[in-house]
């Protein structure tokens, strides 16, 4: 195949070195990359190289092959010279209202449990009203300053870490699991700040590489997941969460969004939570 725009150049090839980047990323070889693409492997030298750009299109079709991110699509056509395609819209505005009317649905249809809408960086965006009352169970949400994070609220000894049960245990978990659900499997600067935060906090490890978490409990039989225990006046209540995403996001904002709803684990913390927040309701 040859070059779509034999003459254009970009300075410093820095096209070429973003696609670069994104096989090392991927474990993917140029020869690998120009099977799935369907470009020829002289082609993706070609680019690498700084001897030609690609196409609008094909630098698409390789950008999809390696699964690049929508925020991070846009870098690479801008570096190729061509206009940014995805939009970086806010998640609340005018165009993300079908999405976000969704999502309202589906927080609501999740009561009485907790239910929240997080951005890539775990900022809470939207809750249903069971999730501030959970945690008002356990301290005072508006107490809390600054913009609410889901992992800082956790890992806060002044927030929920106190009431976390088996709490090195969720801490490794929840440190894997930023890694694991990174847009596009991308650990970008923010993820590291983010993660960095989170190792400054008292008496957990410095490194990201945590060992696998394994469930100490042994009483009851063995759960297809590993729950996150809170401790209610003397008592472990146990969830676990199911994630979701958009499927085929067009805009940054709706790739980026994850809902998490959280269910009881067993047939005694649903009890108990229902009856927690029962009374909690009584109280106002």
């Amino acid at each position: 195949m040859n070059p779509a725009n034999p003459d254009k150049k970009v300075p410093p090839n820095e096209l070429g070195a973003l696609l670069r980047h994104w096989r090392d990323m991927r474990g993917t070889s140029q020869l690998d990359l120009s099977f799935n693409a369907g470009v020829s492997q002289r082609h993706i030298s070609f680019i690498e190289s700084g001897r030609s750009v690609p196409s609008r299109q094909m630098l698409l079709d390789i950008a999809q092959t390696l699964d690049v991110p929508l925020r991070e699509r846009n870098t690479l056509l801008l570096a190729a010279g061509y206009a940014p395609m995805y939009s970086d819209a806010a998640w609340n505005a005018q165009q993300m209202q079908s999405v976000t009317n969704a999502l309202s649905r589906m927080l609501r249809q999740h009561e009485p449990f907790p239910a929240l809408v997080m951005d890539r960086y775990w900022n809470v965006l939207m809750t249903n009203e069971s999730a501030p009352r959970f945690f008002n169970c356990f301290i005072d949400m508006a107490a809390r300053n600054g913009p609410r994070n889901m992992l800082h609220l956790i890992f806060d000894p002044a927030g929920m870490r106190p009431f976390v049960a088996d709490w090195q245990a969720v801490a490794d978990s929840l440190i894997q699991r930023v890694h694991r659900e990174a847009v596009g499997r991308v650990v970008d600067d923010r993820t590291r700040e983010l993660l960095a935060a989170l190792h400054a906090y008292p008496d957990l490890p410095p490194g990201s590489k945590l060992p696998p978490v394994h469930n100490a409990t042994v009483a009851s039989p063995p759960l297809p997941v590993i729950p996150i225990g809170f401790v209610k006046d003397g008592e472990v209540l146990n969830y676990f969460s199911m994630v979701a995403s958009v499927g085929t996001p067009q805009t940054i904002a709706a790739q980026e969004l994850r809902i998490e709803c959280m269910f009881p684990a067993d047939d005694a913390t649903e009890a108990r939570h229902r009856e927690m927040l029962g009374a909690l309701e009584q109280q106002r």
